[in-house]
């Protein structure tokens, strides 16, 4: 994949970054090593490769999924200007 200097142009417009006439050609050229170096990893095999979090082995730290009202329901509807048995009251907006 190549980028010519339009897609350039169009790059900067959609990124809103102004770019002088001049380094047009500097920015097309580095798009164009950022596309080949990305085309280069795509031929590298990677059957029987694992996903990994990081580059050392580690498992996923887990909490327990447990549901519960957070111990505070008083604090949490301190603020708020209408409540009923630790719920928020909100008006009415649909008849």
């Amino acid at each position: 994949m190549s980028v010519d200097a339009a897609t350039v142009r169009r790059i900067a417009h959609l990124a809103r970054i102004a770019v002088a006439e001049n380094e047009v050609p500097h920015l097309q050229e580095e798009l164009n090593a950022m596309l080949d170096f990305v085309e280069q990893l795509s031929e590298v095999n990677v059957d029987g490769v694992e996903p990994m979090t990081s580059v050392t082995p580690m498992a996923m730290k887990k909490r327990p999924d447990v549901v519960n009202d957070g111990g505070i329901p008083d604090d949490i509807v301190r603020n708020a200007p209408a409540t009923e048995d630790h719920f928020f009251l909100v008006p009415k907006v649909v008849e």
